[in-house]
């Protein structure tokens, strides 16, 4: 069971890391890092378990977190009488790509209205054949569904802050 647990672990981090590395412009062994530390939750993935579970050189895991570290992608915690650094997300980095979220959808709701303001000054004049106008059921819905979006993400982004969640 354990086994078939730690094989769904690591093809999830496969492919987390190869979405991770297209979104955060991440190496791919940086992305991979990153996607081991997601999945291994707050309990902290250690420099040692990395180097053995990722296949990959002490001094190239050394190079990556550094840099996810310098990101605010990560951060990392000690505990009382070990000498090892348990490395977790950074919930910052969580609310950054919320944030990103949501200002990307507030400028497409914006180019929406505004391609929607158009036709209806279009479909204001006098068009002789009905069948010509636009049809403004596609805007009123997509930024319909642009709000209803952003107002659950912002709610999700509101919990986050308040550390309603252990991430």
């Amino acid at each position: 069971m354990k086994e078939e647990i730690c094989k769904k672990k690591m093809a999830l981090v496969e492919r987390l890391g190869v979405h991770l590395e297209n979104r955060e412009q991440l190496a791919p062994v940086a992305a991979r890092i990153l996607s081991y530390i997601i999945l291994t939750g707050k309990k902290g993935a250690t420099f040692e378990d990395m180097v053995s579970i990722l296949c990959a050189s002490k001094s190239t895991i050394s190079t990556h977190l550094n840099h996810l570290q310098d990101l605010n992608k990560i951060e990392y915690f000690t505990k009382t009488g070990d000498r090892k650094k348990y490395f977790i997300i950074n919930k910052d980095t969580i609310i950054q790509h919320v944030d990103r979220m949501i200002s990307h959808w507030q400028e497409e709701r914006s180019i929406h209205l505004e391609i929607k303001d158009y036709k209806e000054k279009q479909n204001s004049l006098k068009i002789e054949n009905e069948e010509d106008k636009f049809d403004l059921s596609f805007h009123n819905d997509y930024v319909k569904f642009i709000d209803e979006a952003s107002f659950s993400v912002k709610t999700l982004r509101e919990k986050l802050i308040n550390n309603q969640f252990h991430i």
